[in-house]
């Protein structure tokens, strides 16, 4: 636990640094509003300690037992279907999506539904982590996967309404936040671990990167729908 307290004072003591002298030589806002912004930094670092702590004890041996045992089903489409829903939840389950969605709602004045962008989101993720589930079963090498993703995305730019192309690469850094990274990522490095002729480090990562495409892809298909509508 000391450890991870340690490595979150790190992270956020030079942001709190940075606000101080900011606030001292050129902002001059009143102690109170010094107040709120120092609470609410010593209760995200609380958090985020908490949730690290919370990553190590349950998240990852309970993603690397689960993934493990998947793979003794020898049932690749099963594995998929399951990677799907694991994939889909996990995004709802992102505080940061909920902010993006809520964001991009906001930005745009209602125009891009918050509720359509999680579920585009979702959706997208969930198909992606059935083909990393795919791709650590059947054997199939990551640029089989990245690289037609990639070109489409790049084609999908010319004919997507402008207002998503932001939007979308944002969601591609967005959607890799902390439920993905540690309970989907730890899933898949069981299901390569446990399967004889795998090689978890070769196997195993590239659903990080699998899982950034998916929702620059998602939105820009739901861009060009728009732009199609209008």
């Amino acid at each position: 636990m000391w450890s991870i307290t340690g490595e979150v004072v790190q992270a956020l003591l030079p942001l709190v640094i940075f606000f101080l002298l900011f606030q001292f030589f050129y902002a001059r806002r009143p102690w109170s509003f010094v107040r709120q912004v120092l609470t609410g930094t010593a209760l995200a670092a609380a958090g985020l300690i908490l949730f690290l702590l919370g990553v190590q004890v349950g998240f990852l041996p309970a993603g690397e037992e689960m993934g493990a045992a998947l793979a003794g089903l020898d049932r690749p489409f099963l594995l998929m279907g399951l990677g799907f829903a694991f994939g889909l939840l996990a995004t709802i389950a992102e505080p940061a999506v909920w902010v993006l969605c809520g964001q991009v709602e906001r930005a745009s004045g209602g125009y891009i539904p918050e509720k359509l962008i999680l579920i585009v989101l979702s959706l997208g993720v969930g198909v992606f982590v059935a083909l990393g589930m795919g791709r650590v079963s059947l054997g199939w090498p990551l640029y089989y996967l990245l690289l037609p993703g990639y070109i489409l995305a790049i084609i999908l730019i010319f004919f997507s309404n402008p207002t998503f192309i932001a939007v979308a690469f944002d969601a591609g850094a967005v959607v890799t936040g902390p439920m993905i990274v540690t309970f989907v990522m730890a899933l898949v490095l069981g299901v390569a671990g446990a399967i004889e002729g795998r090689d978890p480090v070769l196997d195993g990562f590239g659903l990080v990167a699998m899982v950034a495409l998916a929702p620059i892809l998602a939105v820009l298909i739901l861009g060009f729908f728009f732009k199609e509508k209008e």
